[in-house]
């Protein structure tokens, strides 16, 4: 079995050690014996859709996200269309407001892809610091960083989780990210994927379904150190709020 891991634009969207991310995919596949292969898609590159199994988009400065705006339209047609056939992304904080309709900043509005019905406005005050959500998705709490201006009302979309500690989308402390189809999209740093090892399988295990027509099962991994990590994160936010 093989997989195709697209790194969105590595040359722009590179903050925070989001790139994590994508070496987490690989390597939790390469542990099961499972052929995985990275494919960086640089600013301006053709991407082959078809050819992907999973894109990661990582986090940027509102600069890199002007940057990448002007070329969006040239891809908005076939990224809704990879979307909508259960293509899996996983979009962390300027890419998850690029998925959306615009993200409003101080100056100016940057026209995002629209494959997501949502907008984000800049609001004075960054929502910055350490996050813990609770997830009807996963057994494990999700732990995270969060450092943005954007707020992001996600409409009807379901949200990735609900807030336990931190600021979420909003900067109200209810809800953090969304969830669509295949695609994860969120605010949380640190990187994602390491720290929330449950996450990173579930995108596997999507992918690996819409590769191979089937339910793949993975064999399980010796998680207990990265679980603990996790645990051990959530329960000092949570109490220190209570």
């Amino acid at each position: 079995m093989r997989l195709v891991i697209g790194h969105l634009y590595p040359d722009l969207f590179h903050l925070y050690s989001d790139r994590g991310n994508v070496c987490c995919l690989q390597k939790r596949l390469q542990w099961r014996g499972i052929e995985a292969e990275v494919t960086p898609i640089l600013f301006g590159e053709r991407i082959d859709f078809a050819g992907m199994d999973i894109l990661c988009w990582g986090g940027a400065s509102d600069r890199g996200q002007e940057m990448a705006a002007g070329h969006l339209p040239k891809i908005r047609q076939d990224f809704r269309a990879y979307v909508e056939d259960g293509g899996v992304v996983l979009a962390i904080c300027a890419a998850y407001q690029l998925l959306g309709r615009y993200y409003r900043t101080e100056k100016k509005k940057v026209e995002g892809l629209g494959v997501l019905d949502i907008c984000t406005e800049w609001r004075p005050g960054r929502l910055v610091g350490n996050i813990v959500l609770e997830s009807p998705l996963f057994t494990a709490p999700v732990v995270g960083f969060e450092n943005h201006a954007g707020r992001t009302e996600i409409g009807e979309y379901t949200p990735l989780g609900n807030v336990l500690f931190g600021h979420g989308n909003m900067g109200r402390g209810d809800y953090e990210g969304l969830v669509y189809k295949n695609v994860i999209a969120t605010y949380l740093h640190g990187p994602l994927l390491p720290k929330n090892p449950q996450i990173c399988d579930v995108l596997l295990k999507r992918a690996l379904k819409r590769r191979y027509g089937r339910e793949i099962s993975l064999d399980p991994l010796p998680d207990e150190e990265e679980y603990r990590a996790n645990r051990q994160i959530a329960e000092r936010y949570t109490r220190s709020s209570v």
